[in-house]
């Protein structure tokens, strides 16, 4: 299995986009989290986090996404647990998420974009500032980040068997442990 550092590099050689990056910075803090809450590979469930979008920059379409990353992977022999918990990911992938790691990157792949969403609103521009409750308040407003699917966020927190408070606050908190590196730190005036 590649390493995280490898996995990093890989990500960027395809992924040019900021945004992008930092999005799949921040699913891989969340997936470092729950990783340690269940007490599994850390390390494996980072690298899912780091590459679960690494092909939709070039192949944004559901023809193509996450498909091209899993071929890749594929052929570099990478296990099949990775391969089918970044199809997991994509619920028109047709992969059912049946582990603990499939159904987890599903659960905080869209929280993490709406956690961001939530925190560069702020003057700040800091997640360190954001609360449950804020997060909360902003997806009951539907013009607010409206790509983002409240049922899929809803979802994930069913499919990890804890309520959505729990979710949003352990998000938040891998979130917050990474903030520099995601650029949510805040902004000083």
């Amino acid at each position: 299995m590649m390493t995280h550092a490898q996995a990093y590099q890989l990500m960027c050689e395809w992924t040019a986009s900021d945004s992008l990056r930092k999005h799949m910075l921040a699913v891989e803090a969340a997936m470092r989290f729950y990783a340690r809450k269940f007490g599994e590979e850390e390390e494996k469930w980072a690298v899912v986090g780091i590459l679960h979008d690494m092909d939709y920059e070039k192949h944004p379409s559901k023809e193509e996404h996450p498909y091209q990353t899993v071929k890749l992977l594929r052929e570099m022999g990478e296990p099949e647990e990775i391969c089918r918990a970044i199809l997991a990911h994509a619920d028109y992938s047709g992969v059912k998420p049946e582990t603990p790691m499939e159904k987890t990157i599903l659960a905080v792949d869209e929280l993490c974009g709406f956690i961001t969403a939530v925190a560069l609103v702020r003057p700040s521009k800091s997640v360190l500032e954001v609360e449950v409750s804020s997060v909360k308040k902003k997806m009951k407003d539907k013009a607010f980040a409206r790509p983002v699917s409240r049922e899929d966020i809803a979802h994930g927190a069913e499919l990890l068997g804890i309520t959505l408070e729990e979710h949003i606050e352990n998000c938040l908190q891998a979130m917050k442990g990474a903030a520099g590196e995601l650029g949510l730190a805040g902004v000083t005036t």
